[in-house]
């Protein structure tokens, strides 16, 4: 079920995390002006139900890949998971720019689900009602923010500003931050990887991302 992935990784310290977080300036989205969430706009769409469960699903495998934190410097704690799993989204969400209605209809109810799953995680703390939509808001502006910044060094195949954008938001306020290049080759990979699935493996909601590529031998 879509709700297992997120509140798996979601709880009262990372939600504190979070909290800290700085939303950017505004929330349109340059790079992707029509998809620009409004929250309340949050739909289901009975038919596309199941292929959304399975393709959330297997974003979420792949946000929880051993290999991305053994090897890729993703700290395993709630909010590195919490940023695997938005990465997964971005990039899924990149293929679908160039996809027929249907399959942008399915990318953007993956994403109102993430939002769905979080709004329902912060009320599980005991958030008060009014104090929801502006704590929604800020975690909107965080996804959105990375979306933006990530979309820029990769349209440009920027490898280098990708990694720096990676260490920014995955070790914010951290003197001494991990080295991305690794996450970032995968990022780079893994849109090579959606950008030559078929239309058909989109609309049925069964693409995958690829798996770490393993280290050469010495």
């Amino acid at each position: 079920m879509i709700g297992i992935a997120i509140r798996a990784c979601f709880g009262k310290p990372a939600f504190e995390i979070m909290q800290q977080g700085q939303t950017p300036a505004g929330m349109k989205n340059e790079a992707f002006p029509e998809k620009t969430m409004i929250f309340g706009l949050f739909r289901k769409k009975n038919n596309n139900q199941a292929i959304v469960d399975r393709q959330y699903a297997a974003l979420a495998a792949a946000a929880r890949m051993p290999e991305l934190y053994e090897r890729l410097n993703v700290p395993d704690t709630v909010m590195g998971r919490f940023e695997m799993l938005s990465i997964a989204m971005i990039l899924f969400f990149r293929r679908t720019r160039a996809s027929a209605t249907s399959g942008q209809e399915i990318a953007q109810e993956i994403v109102d689900a993430f939002f769905q799953d979080i709004d329902y995680s912060i009320r599980e703390l005991g958030i008060g009602d009014n104090s929801v939509p502006k704590r929604m808001k800020k975690l909107a502006g965080m996804f959105y923010g990375r979306l933006e910044a990530y979309s820029k060094a990769m349209d440009t195949g920027d490898a280098e500003a990708l990694a720096l954008a990676l260490q920014r938001n995955i070790y914010p306020e951290t003197s001494a931050p991990a080295d991305m290049t690794g996450l970032a080759g995968w990022m780079m990979a893994a849109e090579s990887h959606l950008s030559a699935v078929p239309e058909e493996v989109i609309t049925t909601g069964s693409a995958t991302l690829p798996a770490v590529a393993c280290p050469p031998v010495a």
